[in-house]
């Protein structure tokens, strides 16, 4: 696997993600309310499911064309119907493979229109009746004698039934899962707390970390006054938080020498571009515009982690194992898979550092490991290297901001 063409993947995957903050916070203050519906509720039928079923429309469609095609040669259309239905043979006939392709077209919209089935046991059996008939049809009949004809139909009704049981099984269901989860997710995320720490504040607000100024000499004294003195591992996780942050201040200062490497302008103006870490190799960032606010990023994308899941696709789960000091937490993270299942999930275990500062807001992170997650066997335990999101106030106009998604990933 290729590490670069994954990330730059990934990344890509993820432009719809800025978009639907941007879009999401210019609406409110919030996340849309949307996320938090069933996809029952949310409309009768899937876009997807509602192709799948024009897709089995088109089957029993364009297999009546190709048969009423065939009638319309040599005898005629009402002299060869009167052949092929009235005087039926199961050697010569084209009719039963027009039934067969109505049989499909009854059952399957039966079982995913009305019924709205989501599983694949009603299309296997189809599938399963019209490969058997078409291969015992092909083997004992006739059809081959009766010209290009006694080729096509066949062919193309036994491909189409394959294509059909193929969208299913890999776009329909797979989709309406991933909504589901995306459903799932939200319901969880509304029934735990919004904070990262556990102290109580009043309704609405969320704890933020001290104002911080890069270059402080007395930074690491003054954190977390009044706390508990860290163990060595805390300390640790402080150190990688900040050297994470250090490799990203340096990243923000070398701009001009940013690669480009794509845009999606003529949506959401979103632009990637690559740029090479000593040590670390290929950075991805990505960097967009957003109509909102730098505090509602900050406040809802920073702050809550927990929330990637909302807006993140690429994301099945993410959750904050340790909070260390003020500035300084743990958190997993786990990657969804992609391709149907070809990609298997990844699992990460990140330290974030995340600093206020006056004209910008900066959760840094790096992998590193915790007793609470060691490595399992259904993920690939991946490892992030120095990333994270900056969100930069516009000086003219508080109600927008710049984000900036630097991404440093070894997918393994």
């Amino acid at each position: 696997m290729s590490k670069p063409t994954d990330l730059q993947h990934d990344l890509e995957r993820s432009l719809p993600a800025i978009a639907s903050i941007s879009t999401s916070f210019s609406q409110s203050q919030g996340f849309s309310p949307y996320c938090y519906f069933s996809p029952e509720k949310r409309k009768a039928i899937s876009d997807v499911r509602r192709t799948f079923c024009l897709f089995v429309t088109f089957d029993l469609l364009f297999i009546s064309l190709l048969w009423i095609i065939e009638l319309n040669t040599k005898d005629g259309i009402q002299k060869n119907l009167e052949n092929e239905i009235i005087k039926y043979s199961f050697k010569t006939s084209f009719f039963d493979i027009f039934v067969l392709a109505f049989f499909r077209f009854f059952v399957l919209l039966l079982a995913y229109a009305i019924v709205k089935l989501r599983h694949w046991w009603v299309i296997a059996v189809t599938t399963l009746v019209s490969s058997a008939f078409l291969i015992v049809k092909v083997i004992l009949s006739e059809l081959l004698t009766k010209g290009a004809f006694g080729y096509l139909l066949p062919i193309v009704s036994f491909v189409i039934a394959w294509l059909e049981t193929w969208f299913l099984d890999f776009k329909v269901l797979t989709q309406e899962a991933e909504e589901e989860r995306w459903y799932l997710a939200a319901q969880a995320v509304a029934s735990r707390s919004p904070l990262l720490y556990p102290r109580a504040l009043s309704e609405g607000q969320f704890y933020s970390p001290p104002e911080s100024f890069a270059g402080s000499d007395n930074e690491s004294d003054e954190e977390g006054a009044g706390r508990n003195a860290l163990t060595a591992q805390e300390k640790e996780y402080v150190r990688q938080g900040k050297e994470a942050m250090e490799v990203v201040d340096q990243i923000l200062a070398q701009e001009e020498n940013w690669k480009f490497e794509k845009n999606n302008a003529s949506d959401f103006g979103d632009v990637v571009y690559t740029f090479e870490i000593p040590f670390h190799g290929k950075t991805f960032i990505l960097k967009a515009f957003l109509q909102c606010s730098a505090e509602t990023v900050y406040q809802e994308v920073i702050l809550q982690p927990e929330k990637m899941i909302l807006w993140n696709r690429t994301v099945a789960a993410c959750q904050i194992l340790q909070r260390v000091e003020d500035n300084t937490i743990v958190s997993y993270d786990v990657a969804a898979g992609a391709a149907g299942g070809v990609i298997s999930p990844r699992d990460f275990v990140n330290v974030r550092r995340i600093e206020r500062r006056r004209d910008r807001y900066i959760s840094s992170g790096i992998s590193t490991t915790h007793s609470l997650k060691p490595p399992l066997s259904k993920y690939v335990r991946g490892e992030n290297g120095p990333g994270g999101f900056v969100v930069l106030k516009c000086p003219s106009n508080p109600r927008v901001c710049t984000f900036i998604w630097i991404l440093n990933t070894d997918l393994k």
